[in-house]
């Protein structure tokens, strides 16, 4: 039995599956299986991953119709034969130490029902990543997620395989923020989900994809916040949206959108709770303020202060 079970989603990946893939075989941890499944791609994603698993016994491969990535996922997952399930989206890349450092935090927290780090953000995976995620180390919270999620990408998050079926995977009936869904499920249903700070996946930014459509993103909150039930009071939801209102905002502020789009998500977040939208330091004046004046900023500009 290998160590690590590797969950790969593919559609249409043809221009960023080689990297990723290289990613996973560069690992420092060798131990592992990785399980892609194509979702029912229409380009030569199917023909890349068959290739792959040609050259590498530990590479499987399942094709199925397209879905979805939660289905996609869940199906990958159901065919893990590891202990603990990693996921890496097809434009993400891992850092050699990836699985080994997963490794060294579950052997010394085997309270671990979920581990994840922090992210480097890129563009363009020739140049510098442009930022770092930040992260509280230790266990995470409802409220860590409810606020600006640290995990961000399901390519961060290793599960235990029996705490992720025992909450039957991701929700099929959602596509933006089932991400964010299952992890408020998985807290609030008692697992400890543990941050390490060192720097584990470089995710790749881009203003396409579904993680670029805001507000379906914020609709999906409110559907992670609804899978929480009565964890959540009525104030620490207001403080919770504040602060996921405050995060797209800044999302809008370095997309190719209107700029008018940022203001209405920073005022909304004001609204619910000024001390929370305001608080952290600088990141909730300089956010209002940025919105308030960003028709008035160029497009480059604003995107290259908020990458």
């Amino acid at each position: 039995m290998p160590r690590f079970s590797v969950v790969i989603a593919c559609y249409n990946a043809t221009e960023t599956l080689a990297e990723t893939l290289a990613s996973l075989q560069s690992q420092d941890e060798q131990d592992w299986e990785a399980i892609c499944v194509d979702d029912g791609s229409t380009d030569a994603t199917l023909d890349m991953l068959q290739a792959a698993a040609a050259s590498d016994p530990r590479i499987h491969v399942i094709g199925k119709p397209n879905e979805g990535p939660s289905i996609a996922r869940n199906v990958g997952a159901a065919s893990a034969n590891a202990d603990w399930i990693a996921f890496l989206d097809s434009d993400d890349i891992w850092v050699p130490q990836k699985l080994s450092h997963i490794a060294q935090v579950a052997a010394t927290s085997p309270e671990a029902d979920g581990i994840y780090g922090r992210i480097a953000f890129f563009e363009d995976s020739s140049t510098a990543d442009t930022t770092t995620s930040t992260v509280k180390a230790g266990q995470t919270s409802l409220e860590d997620l409810l606020g600006e999620n640290p995990v961000c990408t399901l390519s961060n998050l290793c599960v235990r395989r029996t705490a992720f079926l025992e909450l039957n995977g991701f929700r099929e009936d959602m596509r933006y923020s089932e991400d964010l869904e299952f992890l408020v499920r998985f807290v609030a249903s008692g697992k400890t989900l543990v941050a390490t700070p060192s720097v584990l996946v470089r995710y790749r930014a881009s203003n396409n994809g579904l993680s670029a459509n805001l507000m379906q993103m914020h609709e999906g909150w409110r559907e992670a916040v609804a899978s929480a039930g009565h964890e959540i009071a009525d104030a620490q939801r207001d403080r919770a949206e504040a602060l996921h209102l405050r995060y797209l905002a800044r999302r809008a502020l370095r997309l190719n959108i209107p700029p008018k789009s940022a203001f209405q998500l920073a005022l909304a977040g004001f609204k619910l709770s000024p001390l929370a939208f305001l608080g952290d330091g600088h990141r909730g004046p300089a956010t209002l303020v940025s919105c308030l004046f960003a028709p008035l900023i160029p497009a480059p500009l604003r995107r290259s202060f908020f990458a």
